[in-house]
């Protein structure tokens, strides 16, 4: 068996976030539902930005945000995912990289470029995002590097990226990859219109050996088409071994075994942008299971996570999680 370098790698999109301030009369006029996540092209992406005001550029994508807040619990991590040789390629693979992920995907010079989401957060720190998704749902099964998924504790996949056949394909020979090394494997259904459009696959994936599932309660009740969060937990928890699933100011649930662990919120003097903060609950919880700490720790570090995402803008740790980790007596 392949040692183990790695508490987590994920395969994810790598995309760059555009992060500006908006009211709703703004989300109106592009023609887009406040909290959503949608697919725009080319076109429409550069109309918006055109319209928007000031932003700042900051690395993100989910499961790399995942990925680097992993990092910054002091954990080893790898990521996964395709960029192009441009400048927006360059800037993921230099912030990835900076934070001590190991990022060792090539890039591609195809004529498409990398991948870019304009997130609008209006005043009460709602992000609604507009993504393009360029070349990272190219992903292709010879990208992945399978000694490495062999070398990690875990293997978290992000369901943005599931648009694609190619990357459907990679995502299964991943799946099969840790399997047979023995590892653990997890999977974030990413956002309801993306479990919308994946339903039956995403359940034939879980069904099939997801290991730990993560969703938010609108994610959850999307995918058993349900408006009860009690019954879609309870068809979570017959369906995977490990469900994780987070209810935004009402904290989280940890569903392992018949046993139901609920998580509290960390308290923050002000919501700036929730951009993340889903992102970051699963990098708190995957450390924390990695290093084989009580799920219920594994909860708090993630509870901990977001909550320090949601007080700053950006998808990305503004402070060392080790360090607050730490000072909340949650790791030595």
């Amino acid at each position: 068996m392949t040692d183990l370098r790695y508490d987590v790698i994920g395969i994810g999109n790598a995309i760059v976030d555009i992060i500006g301030r908006c009211d709703e009369a703004f989300l109106a006029e592009v023609g887009v539902a406040k909290g959503s996540m949608r697919l725009v092209d080319a076109d429409e992406i550069k109309k918006i930005y055109s319209s928007m005001g000031p932003a700042i550029e900051t690395s993100g994508g989910s499961a790399a945000n995942t990925i680097a807040g992993v990092a910054s619990f002091g954990g080893r991590a790898a990521f996964i995912g395709t960029v192009a040789d441009d400048e927006f390629g360059r800037i993921f693979s230099h912030d990835i990289r900076s934070v001590g992920v190991a990022f060792n995907v090539p890039s591609v010079s195809n004529g498409t470029p990398t991948s870019r989401s304009l997130i609008l957060v209006t005043p009460d720190g709602e992000r609604t995002m507009n993504t393009y998704l360029g070349i990272s749902t190219n992903l292709i099964e010879a990208q992945l590097d399978l000694e490495m998924i062999q070398a990690s504790s875990i293997l978290y996949l992000e369901g943005y990226l599931f648009d694609q056949p190619q990357a459907k394909a990679a995502f299964r020979a991943a799946l099969q990859t840790a399997k047979t090394a023995g590892r653990k494997t997890a999977l974030t259904l990413s956002d309801g219109f993306c479990v919308d459009r994946h339903r039956d696959e995403f359940l034939a994936l879980i069904r099939a050996g997801v290991d730990i599932l993560f969703a938010n309660e609108s994610e959850i009740k999307s995918l058993y088409q349900t408006e009860s969060f009690d019954f879609a937990a309870e068809k979570a928890r017959s369906d995977t071994k490990l469900a994780v699933l987070t209810r935004s100011a009402k904290g989280s649930e940890i569903h392992f075994e018949g046993e139901t662990i609920r998580i509290g919120t960390f308290p923050v003097s002000e919501v700036v942008d929730t951009t993340g903060a889903g992102d970051l609950y699963a990098a708190g919880f995957l450390f924390g299971y990695a290093n084989g700490l009580h799920l219920e720790t594994a909860g708090r570090l993630a509870s901990l996570a977001a909550s320090e995402i949601i007080s700053h803008t950006g998808a990305r740790p503004a402070v060392s999680l080790q360090e607050l980790a730490r000072q909340h007596g949650l790791i030595s």
